[in-house]
């Protein structure tokens, strides 16, 4: 399985290299959970997921998990970013965020997104995971990653 518990393509995984603002880094993940084809308007995602980190940043503890349960994606997708330099986050703590956790997500989808959630925090507090993620160089270096993960 999955170590967030469904399968992530290497098309909605991002590498920034260098340095990048939130922003930046949110559009580029929006971007490739869009080419999937499971959005039906990406401005209207873009828009929900901004009104969302404008509520309250995601990012904690080098980590953020942006997430929207909207009408116009037509099934539960995640992405990836990674960042060694770290990205400015407006984090609760302050510190810059490595990792980027993208949820979309149907409305009505709380059981699975929260399922999905989950998984992403057990796999984000083993050891050595998020080293090895921040090791990738390549999308498809990440996918390994993620499924070899036990």
């Amino acid at each position: 399985m999955n170590a967030f518990g469904k399968e992530i393509p290497k098309e909605a995984v991002c590498i920034f290299n260098g340095e990048l603002s939130k922003h930046e880094a949110l559009d580029c993940i929006i971007d490739s959970i869009c080419s999937l084809g499971v959005v039906q308007d990406t401005e209207v995602f873009r828009k929900a997921l901004y009104a969302r980190e404008a509520i309250r940043s995601t990012g904690f503890k080098g980590v953020a998990i942006p997430h929207v349960r909207i009408d116009e994606i037509s099934e539960p997708t995640v992405g990836v970013g990674v960042s060694k330099a770290g990205i400015h986050f407006d984090s609760l703590d302050n510190d810059p965020v490595n990792i980027i956790v993208m949820f979309a997500m149907p409305s009505g989808s709380d059981k699975e997104y929260l399922s999905y959630l989950a998984q992403v925090m057990m796999a984000l507090r083993s050891g050595g995971f998020c080293e090895k993620l921040l090791d990738c160089e390549t999308p498809e270096e990440v996918v390994t990653v993620l499924s070899e993960h036990q």
